[in-house]
C-alpha cells in the first residue's frame, strides 16, 4: 500500500471508529498528537486530553445514529522528512432507526502525519465547523 493510501485509510479510520462509537479507538489515534477545533478554540494535547471530548460526544448522541462522510481527501507526502499531511470535508448524518435522516454537522479536517518506524501517525487535526452546519453544534 502507498503513503498516500495509508494515510487515506488513517484519516477514514477515525471516521468509521466514530460511527462505531469506539471511544478507545479514536482517543488512541490522537496519542501523540495536537488536536485543536476552530469551534471551540480547543488545543489538546494527548489521548488523555481528547478523551472527554469524545466522551462528551458520545453521550450526547443518545440512540441517534451517525454516519461520518469523508469528501475530497487530498494528501501530501514529503518522503524527504516522512511527513504528510491531508484536507478533507465531513459530513456528519444522523437519525434514530426508522427515522429521516438529517444532515447534523459539517466541516473540513486539515491534519499532519509523522511515519514512525514504518507506520504513519496523527500529528495534528485541526477541526473546522462549518457556519451552516445544523442544530448540533458539537464537535465532530
Amino acid at each position: 500500500m502507498s503513503d498516500t493510501d495509508e494515510i487515506t485509510a488513517l484519516v477514514r479510520s477515525s471516521a468509521r471508529l466514530l460511527d462505531a462509537g469506539d471511544v478507545d479507538a479514536v482517543v488512541s489515534l490522537f496519542e501523540h498528537s495536537t488536536w485543536r477545533s476552530l469551534p471551540n478554540g480547543s488545543r489538546l494535547r494527548g489521548g488523555a486530553e481528547v478523551r472527554p471530548v469524545y466522551e462528551q460526544l458520545m453521550a450526547g448522541e443518545g440512540n441517534l445514529h451517525t454516519k461520518h462522510h469523508l469528501t475530497n481527501i487530498t494528501v501530501h507526502v514529503d518522503p524527504d522528512t516522512a511527513t504528510a499531511t491531508s484536507h478533507c470535508y465531513w459530513t456528519v448524518l444522523r437519525g434514530a432507526p426508522g427515522e429521516h435522516i438529517e444532515v447534523a454537522v459539517s466541516g473540513q479536517y486539515t491534519d499532519t502525519f509523522e511515519k514512525v518506524d514504518g507506520t504513519w501517525h496523527f500529528t495534528d487535526r485541526l477541526i473546522t465547523v462549518d457556519p451552516t452546519g445544523g442544530p448540533s453544534s458539537a464537535v465532530r
